[in-house]
């Protein structure tokens, strides 16, 4: 599920509200819902406000996505102001824009300056211009041109997932001066774990974590106990290069800055999570050619989104079917070919997705290079050779003794070992070229994987077989 997964402090008094809205399998229970629904046709508000007005944001978006559409937009209306919008993280974004989209906007101006700037951007980012523009006029100064800066930089870029609340100190301070300070001024944020040193035109000196405040004199100045901010993050650098910053230096937040060094904004951990998980999904499901599709768009939406994916597959399999129409004097001598070339081209698939699979992941992580794509090369090239000589022996046994040829049987292997060579060179090289290329290797690689293992697949069990009943 999208969204941002923070705790509360609250914390649920834990297990035992869950109990009562989540079954065994962890998701939202029948007699819950049937509760819910059942309050929303009666407009029992009070009952509403008791049972879900206090769910924490994570569970009400499950709880959002288990409604009908018509029970939804019901339940936001019924629970007014007391309807969390932070939950609207935690949902698709067919079912976010659905629930927007039929609230006022003053209403959603006066819940955006409730939540934090990043979860603002994510809910407003995704609504038309002029909506945006009419929600921020209705934002306090100060409010409004921190999210409209964030809005300002590219989707997926570091500054759009940035929060723009941050605790940040002169140096000339004094550690008393400052918790002071984070004691006493109650527009600072709920939760951060690091305060950012500042000169006085905003530019990044340094941090300071807060157990180090905590544990310092008070009369120490704040300079003599700041670190550099070695990770400091370009607002414009992409959010998946920003989660790999998280990830190589175990950071748990890190300072966003502009492209003058200023702070502009705070990055976070749980931010990152939700980073991690939403760009996995994005590489899962452009593999499979299926865009950004989530369960709850429509099926007419659903639909067109596959079509562009599906003709790029129709026309790959009509070469593979030009590549078999070559040989179809030599199928129709033998038939036994019709029935045992699939096996080739499909094994040779399976194999090329396998390799495919673990080259665009460590592209995307960036565990392969210049400097060690020679080596991986050289392995799955090992590891073709190696499984098409495993299988190559099984089936040319199965083979031959099915149709009792023991020719046909050898064919058949020879014809796997090239192509199970074929696909492991294709399941490395043609990620690697796509990459080089600028291309999202997740995006193109597995139709042009599929379409040289099916031609290389035919071509060489069927041309084998040809030359071999020819000249034997």
């Amino acid at each position: 599920m999208e969204g941002q997964h923070e705790q509360t402090d609250d914390a649920r008094a834990a297990e035992g509200q869950h109990a009562d809205i989540y079954d065994e399998d962890g998701v939202i229970s029948q007699s819950f819902l049937v509760h819910v629904g059942a309050a929303i046709a009666d407009r029992d508000t009070l009952t509403l406000k008791r049972d879900v007005g206090d769910l924490h944001q994570s569970e009400l978006g499950d709880l959002l996505e288990a409604l009908a559409p018509e029970q939804r937009r019901a339940l936001v209306e019924l629970l007014g102001t007391d309807f969390d919008f932070s939950a609207l993280t935690e949902v698709d974004e067919a079912i976010r824009l659905d629930i927007v989209d039929n609230l006022p906007n003053a209403q959603i101006a006066q819940a955006v300056q409730e939540l934090d700037s990043d979860d603002a951007v994510y809910i407003l980012e995704d609504l038309d211009q002029e909506d945006q523009d009419e929600i921020l006029s209705q934002l306090p100064f100060t409010e409004r041109i921190r999210l409209r800066r964030a809005l300002d930089y590219p989707e997926e870029t570091a500054g759009r997932r940035m929060q723009t609340e941050f605790v940040a100190v002169p140096p000339f301070w004094t550690v008393g001066q400052t918790i002071d300070y984070m004691r006493e001024d109650n527009n600072l944020p709920d939760r951060f774990s690091q305060i950012f040193v500042i000169d006085p035109t905003f530019k990044l000196l340094g941090a300071v974590d807060l157990d180090k405040i905590m544990r310092t004199k008070r009369a120490v100045k704040v300079e003599e106990v700041m670190h550099e901010t070695r990770h400091a993050i370009p607002a414009t650098m992409d959010q998946e290069e920003a989660a790999r910053e998280f990830e190589q230096y175990d950071l748990l937040s890190a300072a966003v800055v502009d492209e003058n060094e200023r702070l502009v904004g705070v990055l976070t951990i749980d931010d990152v999570v939700d980073v991690i998980q939403q760009e996995a999904e994005e590489d899962l499901l452009r593999m499979g050619g299926v865009g950004d599709e989530e369960l709850s768009d429509s099926i007419l939406s659903t639909s067109r989104s596959r079509v562009p994916w599906l003709l790029v597959n129709l026309v790959t399999a009509f070469l593979a079917a030009s590549v078999i129409g070559l040989f179809d004097a030599t199928i129709q001598q033998i038939v036994a070919l019709a029935v045992l070339m699939p096996i080739v081209a499909g094994m040779g698939g399976n194999a090329g997705s396998q390799t495919m699979t673990v080259t665009v992941r460590a592209l995307a992580t960036k565990d392969l290079d210049i400097y060690n794509a020679w080596r991986v090369i050289r392995r799955e090239i090992g590891v073709g050779f190696i499984n098409g000589a495993v299988f190559a022996v099984l089936i040319g046994l199965v083979a031959g003794t099915w149709f009792g040829d023991p020719n046909l049987g050898g064919i058949i292997a020879a014809a796997m070992i090239i192509n199970m060579f074929a696909a492991a060179l294709a399941g490395i090289l043609i990620p690697l070229l796509l990459d080089r290329l600028n291309i999202d290797p997740a995006v193109a690689s597995a139709v042009f994987v599929t379409t040289v293992t099916d031609c290389v697949g035919f071509f060489a069990f069927l041309g084998l077989a040809t030359w071999w009943f020819r000249y034997s």
